[in-house]
């Protein structure tokens, strides 16, 4: 099967690259405002948690995993938040193909991070709620499943397929 170039779905669509590169950077915006919310949430209940009075309960496994899930989700917040900051250094300098191209990779980076973030998140709280080790090792492994098939493997699997189907098929 004939896989087509970025080019070719371009012109397919009677775009011009600047009118590409302005479609790409709006989708990416839209995208990253939903990403950014729920960093956001999970940021500040992180960074709430030590306030607790049960903070000083926590084990020392329990403190290892919150200390991950905040440096994990300061991680996310700053991957998420960085390509505004990054069109604000390359703002008018014809540099659109550099920054979409780099706020693309710093999104991914902020969607993995988010995702262990909250991995690690609901690892804490049901090891502090439930203290059964076998059922919180359940219970994370599922969350683990349920990003790598839905945030992942499921979109990945779209798009080989859609690779796989010959141009007449379109």
């Amino acid at each position: 099967m004939v896989k087509r170039s970025a080019d070719e779905l371009r012109e397919a669509r009677g775009e011009t690259r600047e009118q590409q590169l302005d479609r790409n950077l709006g989708e990416l915006v839209q995208e990253l405002r939903v990403a950014q919310t729920g960093v956001q949430f999970l940021f500040a209940a992180v960074l709430a948690i030590p306030f607790q009075q049960r903070f000083n309960d926590l084990t020392a496994f329990q403190e290892r995993v919150y200390v991950v899930t905040l440096v994990l989700t300061l991680f996310a917040a700053t991957m998420l938040v960085a390509p505004a900051s990054f069109h604000r250094a390359v703002f008018r300098r014809g540099l659109k193909a550099e920054l979409v191209s780099a706020a693309d990779r710093m999104f991914q980076l902020g969607l993995l991070a988010l995702a262990l973030a909250m991995t690690a998140a609901v690892l804490l709280v049901l090891d502090v709620v439930l203290e059964s080790g076998r059922v919180v090792g359940g219970l994370v492994a599922l969350a683990v499943v349920w990003f790598a098939a839905f945030w992942y493997a499921w979109p990945l699997a779209v798009r080989a397929a859609r690779s796989r189907r010959a141009p007449e098929d379109e």
